[in-house]
């Protein structure tokens, strides 16, 4: 054992050596840690110099690139400028204000608004605007050009409120305010000039006509048939009239004939007729429907009649222009009715669709083939499948009809996917996550179908045969903003006028007749949109050129002279404005009297008019 002595010693000497040696490790620590800084130090100083070299480097160089083209401009110009900025290829200009100084409020009002002058003169100079074939002397009495370009008054009926106007390209009818039948034209009389009033005293609201006859519906619920040539008006049989004298009776001064459905209710009358080249619709107060033959050379043999195996062989006794009720329709409440040249359309209050007769150009809404050429009975259109997979729920709100075509408006609201309907006036809460989906908003879309080729369908395309109908792009999901309600609504159709090859449609957009002496002067009134499409062969577009149009399309204002005026003094030059046709409003005319008046526009066979309808 060692002793405690030596113990101590060997442990005092274990500990110096292990001082010793921690000693030695910090200090080279140290002297590597004093080296890398200085090692740093010295790269960062070296980078800084390298860094400030080129600075001046750049410097050095810029100021002698800087002195050299100083040095060269003086030795080109000998003296230093500022450079003028660029000028501007296509200034603004700013349109003067087309207010005049010096005249009337109603002055400015025309100067600045050509829609409000459209809307003056229709309450100062009411009339009736024709155009297209005067073969017939039908759109220009007074003259012997074969075609009228564009609109031109007819002098006879200025000033003048008619309530219906029914238009062909050898006759025309008119009823006037009085309820009275005027006809014009050289299908009525070879020589007549002028509109000669013929059926007097029945008080007439509207009319429809056929290939040779005139079928007029009174206040009473009664038809009238009458023929349209004024030769056999004078030949054929005259019925007895009753006379304000009591028990004394008179002979009518033409022939006409009283067309009366059978079996009506005490109450039931007819309230809406509609007809094509040989066939007639008659509707009643209940929703009943009724046909008949109106014209006087032909029976209708393709189905238009809508009853089964009816021909002119196997009719019932009695007279060939009897009404056949349209049994087959009973229990559906028919609303609105319209005929083409030989097919017809009916659309009851639950917005189902019947069609039925001549199918050859896909007119009935279904396609054409050999065994569907004709439909005798109506037949019910699928509409479901024009919004399959859409969420949308269609309900048809107009129909219309004409030559080889037909036309129907829808409104398609936005339904939850599982099909059930939210109410049209649902306000979209933007917390709401179905709200912000668009649920409940109405898109008002409108369809066409039946022949193409001359533009009809108004869907860019050429079609021969269209049996499904196709949507109108134009005239489809259209909206406007109205500033009274603060919200978006959908523009749809006020009115759909059908001719033979071309039609013509009026917008039910926002219109204001509200301008007077009491409202600003930039207060103006404006009508509502009007376009025409389809065939364009006898220039009844009434663009002024002859090229059909598979598209709607504006024309110009109908007082074109009244027009240019307007711009001379306004800008002193010609502006091209659009056609706007005016609603109906209580206005007062240029004769003074203040009643309920609007334009209304009529296509007929290759023919159209607007006129001062009341």
């Amino acid at each position: 054992m060692l002793s405690r002595s030596v113990y101590r010693a060997a442990r005092s000497q274990t500990c110096t050596k292990a001082a010793s040696s921690t000693s030695r490790a910090d200090l080279l620590v140290r002297r590597s840690t004093q080296s890398a800084s200085t090692a740093t130090a010295s790269y960062r100083e070296r980078a800084q110099r390298k860094q400030q070299q080129l600075y001046r480097s750049i410097l050095a160089i810029a100021i002698a690139g800087g002195a050299a083209g100083l040095s060269q401009y003086y030795v080109q110009n000998g003296h230093v400028h500022a450079e003028a900025p660029p000028k501007e290829e296509n200034p603004l200009v700013f349109e003067e204000s087309r207010k005049k100084p010096g005249v009337s409020k109603e002055e400015n009002r025309d100067m600045i608004s050509s829609q409000h002058l459209q809307v003056k003169r229709s309450w100062e100079n009411p009339g009736l605007y024709a155009w297209g074939s005067n073969a017939g002397r039908v759109v220009a009495p007074d003259s012997t050009e074969a075609v009228i370009k564009t609109p031109r008054r007819i002098p006879f009926f200025d000033g003048k409120l008619l309530r219906d106007v029914k238009m062909d390209r050898n006759f025309g009818a008119a009823v006037d305010e009085r309820g009275d039948l005027l006809q014009w034209g050289s299908g009525y009389a070879p020589n007549a000039s002028s509109p000669v009033t013929t059926l007097r005293g029945k008080n007439l609201i509207s009319l429809i006509i056929s290939r040779d006859r005139i079928l007029g519906l009174g206040s009473n619920g009664k038809v009238y048939s009458l023929p349209v040539s004024a030769e056999d008006q004078a030949a054929g049989a005259k019925p007895s009239e009753s006379s304000w004298v009591p028990f004394w009776n008179s002979k009518s001064p033409i022939s006409y004939r009283v067309i009366a459905p059978k079996d009506l209710s005490y109450s039931e009358k007819v309230t809406k007729i509609a007809g094509g080249l040989e066939h007639a619709l008659l509707l009643t107060s209940t929703g009943r429907l009724f046909s008949t033959a109106s014209s006087s050379d032909s029976f209708p043999n393709r189905g238009q009649l809508g009853i089964s195996g009816l021909t002119f062989m196997t009719r019932p006794e009695g007279p060939y222009d009897q009404p056949h009720e349209l049994t087959t329709l009973r229990g559906f409440k028919i609303d609105k009715i319209a005929c083409g040249d030989y097919h017809c359309l009916a659309l009851d209050k639950d917005s189902r669709v019947f069609s039925w007769g001549d199918n050859t150009s896909g007119q009935l809404g279904f396609d054409r083939s050999a065994e569907n050429n004709i439909i005798d009975v109506p037949s019910l259109l699928p509409l479901t499948k024009l919004y399959q997979g859409t969420s949308q729920q269609p309900r048809v709100t107009h129909i219309a009809a004409g030559g080889s075509n037909s036309y129907m408006t829808i409104d398609a609201t936005k339904v939850a996917s599982q099909g059930l309907p939210v109410p049209i006036n649902t306000t979209i809460n933007p917390n709401d996550p179905t709200s912000r989906l668009g649920l409940g908003r109405v898109t008002a879309d409108t369809f066409a179908f039946g022949s193409g080729i001359q533009g009809n369908l108004a869907n860019n395309r050429w079609t021969h045969v269209q049996g499904t109908p196709s949507k109108i792009p134009a005239l489809s999901g259209l909206f406007e903003y109205d500033e009274v309600n603060n919200t978006a609504v959908p523009i749809r159709l006020a009115h759909l006028s059908v001719g033979a090859t071309h039609a013509a449609a009026v917008m039910s957009n926002i219109t204001y007749t509200s301008a007077s002496e009491s409202t600003g002067t930039d207060d103006t009134n404006w009508g509502a949109d009007i376009v025409f499409w389809g065939g364009n062969e006898h220039f009844q577009l009434g663009t002024g050129k002859r090229n059909n149009q598979a598209s709607p399309v504006y024309i110009q204002p109908l007082d074109m002279e009244a027009e240019v005026r307007r711009a001379r003094k306004s800008t002193g030059g010609k502006e091209e404005h659009r056609f706007h046709i005016t609603p109906r409003t209580n206005a007062v005319l240029g004769d003074g009297r203040r009643v309920s008046v609007e334009q209304r526009v009529e296509c007929g066979r290759g023919v159209t008019c607007v006129y001062s309808g009341t």
